[in-house]
């Protein structure tokens, strides 16, 4: 599948959810040098959200890769790791100007526990309606439906940030253990399924590509 269409719940000008995979070791290579190619021309800021993993460092290694694709690329890692933090007016203010924000994958809860329904989060909506890339890796990715998997066991889903309309994503996505993806899709009429090395990128109309290696998986009711 080289394409499709998914309901969006808010507008975005561009969000790309990759699956998974090492940056380090080139695995998403072509994905990322496409987010770059889509950053406003006259906005190349990337504001790095590390909330999923606690990573300080993710931001440094990640923007020193970026500046390898493209020399003009400058990233900020916006220090969001609690509650507390997504209310501060600095970081929504980063976030809100960015021309790019790049969520790091890790966990589910940790996300979502920090960002969702939050002053951070009302600004990167803000931000995906006026021009900037929203690009989500691994367990990041899979926040963007309506619900996700709770990562920690504690209960079988979690509330996510539901930017998609009554879509469930399930990154990295293996398609010999979709267990998980058909429990969520109880929540929700379709399910995606994004592996490592692949990506989807959403379009403003809500038509989508598929980049990178792999192959997306897509469930529908």
């Amino acid at each position: 599948m080289n394409s499709l269409s998914v309901a969006l719940a808010i507008p975005v000008t561009q969000l790309v959810l990759i699956g998974g995979g090492e940056f380090s070791f080139g695995e998403t290579r072509e994905i990322d040098e496409y987010i770059a190619s889509q950053i406003p021309r006259d906005n190349r800021t990337i504001a790095f959200i590390p909330a999923a993993s606690g990573s300080a460092e993710y931001a440094g290694h990640l923007g020193k890769y970026f500046k390898e694709i493209d020399a003009t690329l400058v990233t900020t890692n916006v220090p969001i790791y609690r509650g507390r933090d997504s209310r501060r007016q600095k970081n929504v203010d980063l976030l809100r100007f960015a021309g790019c924000i790049y969520i790091g994958g890790g966990v589910t809860n940790n996300l979502l526990g920090t960002l969702r329904e939050s002053a951070a989060e009302l600004a990167m909506r803000d931000a995906a309606a006026h021009g900037a890339v929203i690009a989500a890796i691994g367990a990041a990715a899979s926040c963007f439906g309506t619900h996700t998997r709770d990562m920690r066991g504690v209960t079988s889903s979690l509330p996510a940030l539901g930017w998609l309309a009554d879509t469930v994503i399930e990154a990295p996505f293996d398609a010999e253990s979709d267990a998980s993806l058909r429990r969520l899709m109880s929540l929700a009429s379709h399910g995606v399924g994004i592996p490592p090395k692949t990506a989807l990128a959403i379009g403003n109309d809500g038509q989508a590509r598929v980049l990178g290696e792999g192959k997306i998986a897509v469930y529908r009711k």
